[in-house]
Order: C-alpha cells, then sequence, then structure tokens
C-alpha cells in the first residue's frame, strides 16, 4: 500500500458506503424509537447493546445514534425561554459540522473502538486489541469544557479479544459522566457477561425484502435481479447482500443448486470444476463464499425435511431439489447433523490452509455420501 492510499478499514464492506456516511437507516424503526424514548425520558443508559445478525444496518444505527447525541445542545435550566421540544427521529441536518467531522473521523467527541490496520505487519490487528482499547483512558480524561457530551462506538464487540473485553469493562462498570458507549454486537452470547449485563440492548430486525433493496441502494449498491431471492439467501441482511453481489454467490448458489440435483450420482466433473474455481492465491474470498453457501444449503435442506420447503426459493428449482434430499423430519435431522459436522471441518481446514480445493471437495463428497444413504436411486 502506497503512502497515498487510503488506510483500509476493517468495518467496511466492499462495494458498499461506509455506515459513518449512510444518512438513511431502513427497517429498524423500532429500535430507533426505543433509544428515542430513553433519550427524551430521561432514562438513557450510558451502555447501549446494538444486537442481531451481521449487515442489517447496526453499525449504520450506532453512526445515526453518535451524530444525534452529539449535535443535541446542551441541557437547559429554562431560566432563559421555553426547553427545546423533544426530538422524534435520529436525523440531523446533513449540513451540521458533526456530520462533517464524523464522516471524516475528526470529530474530538467520539472514539472508534474497531479492528485496525497494522502498518507495519500489513495486515489487521488479530481483533481488536487491549492496546487500542486502553486509549479509552485519555478519551474520557477531557472535561466537560472540552467538549460536554462524548460518545464511543464499539465495531464490533464480537473482534474484542480478551484484555480488550476486560478493559472496556472497566469503562462500563464506573463511566464517566455524559459518556456514551455503542457497542455493536453480532453474538452477544459471546461476549462477558458482565459486559452484558451493564448494557441496555437494542436489538435491530432482519430487512424485508423491499427494505433491504431500498438500504442497498443507500449504500450504494443494487440488488441485480430478484429482491426476493437475494434477501432469502442473504437472511435479511444488507451487509450479506452486497457480499453476494460482489463476488456473483446468486450464480454460484445456482450453480450449487444444479449440482446437488444430481445427487446421489454426483456429477464428478461439475463438482472438480466448482472446487478449482476457488483454487489459487487472492481467492481467500471466493472460498469463504462457496464454504458459507454449501453451509446455507445443508442448513435449508435440513429445515426443509423437518418444517418443509422454504416459502422463497434462493434460486429456481430450489425447492424440488430440497424435498427430494431431505422427504421427511428424520432425513432433515441427519442433514442438521451432517451441517454441523461439515461447518466444523470446513473451520478447521481454513485454519490450518488446507488446500481450498481440497476443502471444496470434501465437503461435497460427503453430501453425496449422505444423499446415497435418504436418496432412491
Amino acid at each position: 500500500m502506497s503512502d497515498d492510499e487510503p488506510t483500509p478499514e476493517f468495518d467496511r464492506v466492499q462495494g458498499a458506503t461506509h455506515p459513518r456516511h449512510t444518512a438513511q437507516l431502513l427497517g429498524q424503526q423500532a429500535a430507533e424509537t426505543t433509544f428515542l424514548t430513553a433519550y427524551t425520558s430521561s432514562r438513557l443508559h450510558h451502555g447501549w447493546l446494538i444486537s442481531g445478525p451481521r449487515g442489517i444496518g447496526k453499525a449504520t444505527l450506532a453512526w445515526r445514534i453518535a451524530r444525534f447525541l452529539l449535535a443535541q445542545p446542551p441541557a437547559s435550566d429554562g431560566l432563559f425561554g421555553d426547553a427545546p421540544q423533544a426530538p422524534t427521529s435520529l436525523d440531523i441536518p446533513p449540513d451540521h459540522p458533526v456530520v462533517r467531522r464524523t464522516a471524516a473521523l475528526s470529530e474530538p467527541r467520539l472514539f472508534l473502538l474497531r479492528t485496525n490496520w497494522n502498518p507495519e505487519k500489513k495486515r489487521f490487528n488479530q481483533g481488536i486489541v487491549v492496546e487500542d482499547a486502553r486509549k479509552l483512558k485519555a478519551f474520557f480524561n477531557l472535561s466537560a469544557a472540552d467538549g460536554g457530551r462524548r460518545v464511543v462506538i464499539v465495531d464490533s464487540a464480537d473482534e474484542l479479544n480478551v484484555s480488550a473485553a476486560n478493559a472496556l469493562l472497566k469503562f462500563l462498570e464506573e463511566p464517566p459522566d455524559d459518556v456514551i458507549i455503542l457497542l455493536v454486537c453480532h453474538r452477544p452470547s459471546r461476549l462477558l457477561p458482565t459486559i452484558r449485563s451493564r448494557c441496555r440492548e437494542l436489538r435491530c430486525a432482519t430487512l424485508s425484502a423491499s427494505d433491504l433493496g431500498r438500504a442497498m441502494s443507500a449504500a450504494g449498491s443494487d440488488s441485480n435481479g430478484d429482491e426476493k431471492a437475494l434477501a432469502e439467501l442473504a437472511g435479511g441482511s444488507v451487509g450479506d447482500a452486497v457480499r453476494l453481489n460482489n463476488l456473483h454467490g446468486m450464480d454460484t448458489y445456482a450453480q450449487l443448486v444444479a449440482l446437488f440435483a444430481t445427487l446421489p450420482q454426483l456429477d464428478r466433473p461439475k463438482a472438480l470444476t466448482l472446487a478449482e474455481s476457488v483454487a489459487g492465491r487472492g481467492k481467500e474470498q471466493q472460498v469463504d463464499l462457496l464454504v458459507g453457501l454449501i453451509n446455507q444449503f445443508i442448513a435449508r435442506t435440513a429445515r426443509t425435511g423437518v418444517s418443509g420447503p422454504p416459502l422463497v426459493q434462493a434460486t429456481p428449482g430450489e425447492s424440488e431439489v430440497l424435498q427430494r434430499l431431505a422427504p421427511n423430519p428424520d432425513a432433515g435431522r441427519k442433514w442438521a447433523q451432517l451441517q454441523q459436522v461439515l461447518s466444523a471441518r470446513a473451520a478447521h481446514g481454513r485454519a490450518v490452509n488446507l488446500d481450498p480445493a481440497a476443502l471444496i471437495l470434501d465437503m461435497v463428497f460427503k453430501i453425496n455420501e449422505l444423499a446415497a444413504k435418504l436418496v432412491a436411486r
């Protein structure tokens, strides 16, 4: 990376606008209303755990809350006129100085705690490290005269290593005055129970197909096709939908379904072609995508056996394949068991740098073995 190139950002999805630049948030009105109610009723907790699946707008909500809080005037004692009217939304004028400063990461009353780029090693740190978490102490030492209310965004709390989590916990236990800490979190169950207990949870919902399409447009992306199918495969996640678009994930999933339609008489040449498509250097994102889509196909097969086919197909002909592979609840349970096994095997294979093509073929062959036991030839 040359000196004139921007520093990579761990919390940025390639091909999408960064959450701090995204003014509009769709599908999270209930979460916004919950926060505004707490704000206007003077019951504003110092720690907020913004939770929900990855990519549904949690970070965008955190930045909206941060801008809103930083733009609010100091509390008035009412001696020189009527108190300002209670806000009814988190919107602030687009030309407000706080908008400009937060977009440029130059707002002195805002601290962003995230996984940082290591310029010496030319890679990101392994999660949020304790050295970065400890910088909060200097930030919190700012007095009210230095600017009043301060806001911390942790994106995401899932990336905190043990030492960093303990450092953050100390500040949650004894928060300075006029400080609000916003923790973006995909899996709250993985956080320290003591961190969860000191935060109020603000749960975000998955997006409908129409909201997802509008949110993608607002983020600078496009659904490029069937919004319902994309929303189904992305699980209502804008982030996942953008990744699917960037890496042609919908086409890849269609190829997977076509391949698994040949089970239990696996089309081995097609399987080999699929595996070789992610071989070679620089294909890490494609490998992760393909592994994830295979796992998702198995999970959808398992759910079909237990509770019936999905209401929305992620690709044409999917329901027929799923029902043939999982004709009854017993078959569904066997597919669920296989999904857990293969997910663990794939995670281990990625951790030890197993050849991607070999990893994919191993998963496909295991799927074919189970299909041979469950499906009549």
